[in-house]
């Protein structure tokens, strides 16, 4: 644990001081108090990647969501994110993302954009998992009706995933970037249980996703698919917020709890997995947990 606990400090230091103009590698292992070498050997044990590579996503994906969301020159960018001339940002951004930052900023196409997660959220979950314990401390949900039109869902299929955990074990973590990457989305990123009829054989109903405008047309890594869904309401359950970061699978399993015990009959609909996923979008402490599932009216 104290190796997850120093992890956890490096990615946390990361997060606030990432917009300090001083901000470098130096500077973090500084802080936290050990060498490179050892830093990046618990990085690469933990997080399956050295602390460089790691922060130098980081200062990528700023780049990018920059590139996308303002109209400074690349220059300026490549200096917010901690490059030091243009060549240099350029280069390692058509590495990693496959496309120069000036043709991202024209065609905005998907890309993977790095996604911090913090290590102590996967350890929190696989001992909830371990113990199969639920936890219903956080008791209020509330639930909005949202109409969908017909539209596109664009999705990340697994093979045998039961749950996130496994999911994530099985297909990795980069969908979430590249799924929140697509601006016309409807929403974020999610992990999604499909409807029977997206499910082809050798696949589980488990996938990642999210819903786009139905004359989406941009280019998507060949794994992804896209599929039409019909109109349908979506039922979004919603969690009080929470102020532990440790609690955000108490969230979403006060939320499963709340959609197993509603009564959707009794206020005019009923429940349509057979028509649209499920989705699974998280929770973080400013919102609680949320999940929306598909329904229509009676």
């Amino acid at each position: 644990m104290d190796n997850i606990q120093t992890v956890q400090m490096i990615q946390d230091y990361i997060k606030e001081h990432f917009g300090d103009n001083d901000f470098c590698i130096k500077k973090v292992c500084s802080a936290i108090g050990y060498s490179r070498r050892h830093a990046d050997r618990l990085f690469k044990t933990y997080l399956k990647t050295t602390l460089h590579e790691y922060i130098n996503a980081v200062c990528l994906t700023n780049g990018a969501m920059e590139l996308k969301d303002t109209k400074q020159n690349v220059l300026e960018i490549a200096l917010n994110s901690h490059f030091q001339s243009h060549e240099g940002f350029t280069r390692s951004f058509a590495k990693r993302f496959h496309i120069t930052p000036q043709e991202y900023r024209e065609k905005k196409i998907p890309i993977r954009l790095f996604i911090q997660y913090s290590i102590s959220h996967y350890f929190v979950l696989l001992k909830n998992k371990e113990e199969q314990t639920v936890n219903n401390e956080l008791k209020l949900c509330m639930i909005t009706a949202k109409e969908r039109p017909k539209r596109k869902l664009i999705y990340l299929r697994s093979h045998k995933a039961k749950d996130y955990l496994s999911y994530c074990e099985e297909v990795g973590c980069e969908w979430e970037g590249l799924l929140n990457s697509i601006e016309e989305k409807f929403d974020t990123a999610a992990l999604i249980e499909l409807p029977d009829f997206l499910v082809e054989g050798g696949f589980s109903k488990i996938a990642a996703g999210i819903e786009v405008p139905i004359n989406y047309n941009k280019p998507l890594p060949q794994q992804y698919k896209i599929a039409e869904l019909s109109e349908c309401t979506m039922l979004y359950f919603q969690s009080e917020p929470y102020e532990k970061q440790e609690h955000f699978g108490i969230a979403i399993e006060s939320v499963y709890a709340a959609v197993n015990k509603y009564k959707p009959e009794l206020y005019g609909y009923k429940f349509a997995y057979d028509k649209a996923p499920s989705f699974n979008l998280g929770a973080q402490p400013e919102t609680g947990g949320k999940l929306a599932i598909p329904a229509v009216k009676l």
